[in-house]
């Protein structure tokens, strides 16, 4: 998990420093210490550590805090609003082109991630109501055109192509291109090298100029933790980039790069790639981040999630459903599937206040096995499972590839879950209802 390590450093720090009772100047100076190790061991930016300590522990030394009757919360309030300060404060927000297209330039060194993210990013610009095209513009890497092509049909975005041409023309055109096909977002892949030289540069500086793009976004691998700062510094540079991607925010990440790189470029951070699938792409909110690493869990995030994934319509229904007690299989159905768009049971529970560091023992297959079965019962099946005899209980058991006592407990489990939801619903459960929500 991303953070991992920092994150069981730093409230480990944190917890011996609050939980001596009265806290002294001499206690904040000595978890600031421990937490000093920590961020530089997560490969944070000398400087950058220097002076966040330096910054916390003014704070933490106050009258206000020493003297406080809760200076823990004190403390880790201090903390959490230094570290959301060097992440950037806010999240920064895409800017848009008052003419039609806006232009994204996507920019970075190869094995970044940067074909894929701007497949992600044109994914995610799509559930937001835009008409976004893709441009292929790295000539030079064997199959990065083809590979541009395959993600943009998955994301159902059409890529503008003209082989082996000057890139440069290549962009032209395709701002050409997506003006005549109303393409409201033109996001450019430009060509990456295993490490910055002056060909790259004036070949990415030449597109700039061409075609004036709306950002110019840098992919950066977030695993490479100091190194994407100096190749941060140096795109920027020459380019002036106007904000950053951080990939592989899923990975072993010590955190060095999030940490890091506003603080010594001063571009902020505007997505994250948390996974390998076309839509695990998510808006950077540096005081989200803040709260995961210190473990004070991300509700916003999950909220955001649930929202994407649940439709309200079908919540809707499924709540009408459960107050009738006319769910059937086929709602369990539906809302496995809502699960899954969140990420996982695991990552849900991640979220969640002081589960970050936790080992959480939860299989994200284990719905695996109750899909398969639902999905081999035929729609009467579902709708109806009192008609399950044992034939046709074998006959699922087969379909599915499980056994019959495997569809017993699903069954079992499926009835469990509306007997209990009819006792919620019934009797005193109901006044208890009608009591905390009076409009029901």
């Amino acid at each position: 998990m991303a953070f991992e390590g920092l994150s069981e450093k730093l409230q480990g720090a944190l917890r011996k420093m609050t939980g001596r009772g009265k806290l002294t100047e001499q206690s904040v100076k000595e978890g600031m210490r421990e937490v000093r190790m920590a961020l530089l061991e997560a490969d944070v930016n000398y400087a950058v550590a220097k002076d966040f300590i330096k910054k916390v522990t003014e704070r933490c030394v106050g009258t206000d805090v020493l003297s406080s009757l809760t200076p823990s919360q004190q403390v880790i309030r201090i903390v959490n609003e230094e570290m959301t300060e060097l992440m950037g404060s806010t999240n920064a927000r895409l800017n848009w082109s008052p003419s039609v297209p806006t232009i994204f330039m996507l920019c970075g060194l190869q094995g970044a991630g940067k074909t894929t993210m701007c497949a992600k990013l044109a994914g995610y610009l799509t559930k937001q109501g835009k008409r976004p095209m893709l441009a292929a513009c790295d000539i030079y890497r064997p199959a990065a055109i083809k590979q541009l092509q395959v993600v943009g049909q998955q994301v159902n975005v059409p890529v503008f192509e003209k082989g082996t041409q000057d890139p440069v023309k290549t962009a032209k055109e395709a701002v050409e291109y997506a003006k005549y096909y109303q393409r409201d977002v033109l996001i450019i892949d430009t060509a990456g090298r295993l490490h910055i030289d002056e060909a790259l540069m004036d070949e990415l500086c030449r597109i700039r100029d061409a075609v004036h793009p709306t950002e110019i976004l840098l992919t950066v691998d977030s695993m490479t933790g100091q190194d994407a700062v100096t190749v941060a510094k140096a795109f920027d540079e020459k380019l002036d980039v106007t904000g950053i991607i951080l990939t592989k925010l899923d990975g072993d990440t010590r955190g060095g790069a999030a940490l890091s790189i506003k603080a010594v470029t001063g571009k902020p951070i505007k997505f994250s790639g948390i996974g390998e699938k076309l839509s695990d792409i998510e808006p950077f909110h540096p005081d989200r981040m803040a709260s995961r690493i210190l473990g004070m869990g991300d509700m916003l995030t999950l909220i955001d999630k649930a929202a994407e994934a649940f439709d309200e319509k079908d919540a809707e229904k499924f709540a009408r459903k459960g107050l009738s007690n006319k769910l059937t299989l086929e709602d369990f159905l539906d809302q496995m599937q809502s699960m899954k768009k969140m990420g996982g049971i695991k990552s849900m529970l991640k979220m969640l206040p002081g589960m970050s560091n936790k080992d959480i023992d939860v299989d994200d297959n284990a719905m695996k096995k109750p899909e398969a079965i639902i999905r081999s019962m035929t729609p009467k099946e579902r709708r109806d499972p009192s008609i399950l005899n044992a034939s046709r209980r074998k006959r699922i058991a087969a379909g599915s590839g499980t056994t019959v006592q495997d569809v017993n407990a699903l069954i079992r489990q499926f009835e469990q879950a509306q007997q209990m939801m009819k006792q919620m619903m019934g009797g005193k459960g109901k006044n208890k209802m009608r009591m905390r929500f009076p409009g029901m």
